[in-house]
């Protein structure tokens, strides 16, 4: 499976319109959306206010990331807002299970996320629990950082677990990707790959989405 969600973080919001409409042209499969807090993260992006226009605008189904604490919190009303996924972080709390079931009962899609400095194994108890797991390739907070290599070898982990006891659970990749990397990501395994950047800063993006859909490597957006 090779699915891309754009990040519309990086994109212009001057002009937000018309980079929705962009990706509704493009072969992207989702919009993925970043929400943080100033506190989780040291940045601070956007919120409930802005899921309206995404909603209004944007075609695509809205992957939802959310880099804040005490998701508990807000996943419910992200949920209501029109959020097709909805991501929270691992180790913003002390047990993911009861943040999942609130968002499995408003029939959205789950997903937990580790940033670069978490053992990934410690997702491994939660691969039947969840729809996807993020696995970040920066340390969340900032776009256009530089992919960590060592995501490789995690992604490798992940999906020889999920293999192993055949399950349907999604590997997505955030941070660093661009078409240099995208055959290569999906070559070991993941399933979806989130591109800010790389994508809104191209020359042509929606070529840019095609090729990296298509498992196109080491080409220059």
């Amino acid at each position: 499976m090779h699915l891309i969600a754009p990040s519309v973080l990086s994109a212009d919001f001057g002009h937000l319109a018309d980079d929705l409409e962009m990706i509704n042209r493009s072969e992207a499969d989702w919009l993925h959306v970043d929400v943080m807090d100033g506190t989780f993260v040291p940045n601070i992006s956007f919120g409930f206010p802005l899921m309206e226009p995404f909603r209004k605008y944007c075609q695509k189904p809205l992957d939802v990331h959310l880099m804040i604490v005490h998701p508990e919190k807000y996943v419910e009303r992200f949920c209501d807002a029109g959020a097709w996924s909805v991501g929270f972080h691992l180790e913003a709390v002390e047990d993911p299970i009861p943040v999942l079931d609130l968002i499995k009962a408003k029939g959205v899609r789950t997903c937990l996320t580790i940033n670069p400095d978490i053992d990934v194994k410690r997702l491994v108890p939660y691969l039947d629990q969840v729809d996807m797991v993020l696995l970040m390739s920066v340390f969340a907070g900032f776009g256009g950082q530089k992919f960590i290599p060592e995501t490789m070898n995690k992604i490798r982990f992940i999906k020889n677990e999920i293999t192993q006891r055949q399950l349907s659970t999604l590997i997505e990749i955030d941070g660093g990707v661009n078409t240099s990397n995208a055959a290569e990501l999906f070559e070991v395994g993941a399933d979806v790959l989130v591109a800010g950047s790389a994508v809104f800063g191209a020359k042509d993006p929606i070529e840019t989405i095609r090729l990296m859909k298509k498992g196109v490597s080491g080409l220059v957006d």
